[in-house]
C-alpha cells in the first residue's frame, strides 16, 4: 500500500502521494481562501504535518478525508492568525484553477470564461453549507460519504444539500449548465 511505504521512508511513494493529492488539496484551498499562494503554502505545510503523522495512521480507507481535514484545519488556523475568516467563495473570488485534477477523466472540457463566471455567480448566491458541499464533491472531488464524514454530519443531510444546491442552481442557470457542473463530479 502506497500509505504504508511512504510511512517507511520510500521517497518514491512521497513522490507518489504527493503528484496524487496535491493538486486536489491545492483546488480545494483555493475554492476556500481565494488566493493561490496561501494554498500552496497551506498544502505544503499540510504534508509536512502528514509526513509528521503518517507513522501513526490506521487506514481505513479515509485518507483522502484526513488529508483533507488537515488541510482546512491549516487553512483556519491561518485565518484566525491573520484575525480574519475565510472568504466565501464568491465570483471575484474563484479563478479558474488551473490544473484541478480532473484533467484525466473521460469528458473532461473546460467552459468558457462567460459559463464559468455565471456558474460561479451561482454558486455564491447559495448557502454556505450548499457551497462547502458542492466544492468538496466538485472541486475536491470527494464521495458522498468522504464529504459526510469530512463535514461530521449524515449522510442523508449531505445528499440533501447537493441535491437542493443542484436544484437552485438549475432554477439560476438552466438545465444545461447545471447538469454539466453535476456530471463533472462524478
Amino acid at each position: 500500500m502506497l500509505i504504508e511505504r511512504a510511512a517507511a521512508g520510500d521517497d518514491a511513494a512521497w513522490r507518489e502521494l504527493v503528484d496524487a493529492f496535491a493538486p486536489r488539496v491545492h483546488a480545494l484551498l483555493v475554492a476556500n481562501c481565494g488566493d493561490h499562494d496561501l494554498a500552496e503554502e497551506i498544502t505544503q505545510s499540510s504534508f509536512c504535518t502528514v509526513a509528521a503523522k503518517v507513522g501513526t495512521y490506521v487506514e481505513q480507507g479515509r485518507f483522502e478525508a484526513w488529508l483533507f481535514r488537515i488541510a482546512m484545519n491549516r487553512l483556519r488556523d491561518e485565518m484566525r492568525r491573520r484575525k480574519r475568516q475565510a472568504i466565501p467563495v464568491a465570483s471575484e473570488v474563484l479563478r479558474p484553477v488551473a490544473k484541478t485534477g480532473r484533467e484525466d477523466r473521460p469528458g473532461h472540457q473546460r467552459l468558457d470564461t462567460e459559463t464559468i463566471q455565471a456558474l460561479w455567480q451561482a454558486v455564491g448566491g447559495l448557502g454556505e453549507a450548499d457551497q462547502q458541499v458542492l466544492h468538496l464533491r466538485h472541486v475536491a472531488g470527494l464521495g458522498f460519504k468522504q464529504i459526510a464524514a469530512q463535514l461530521e454530519q449524515p449522510i442523508g443531510t449531505v445528499l440533501a444539500r447537493h441535491f437542493r444546491a443542484l436544484k437552485r442552481l438549475r432554477e439560476v442557470l438552466g438545465d444545461d449548465i447545471a447538469q454539466d457542473f453535476a456530471q463533472r463530479g462524478q
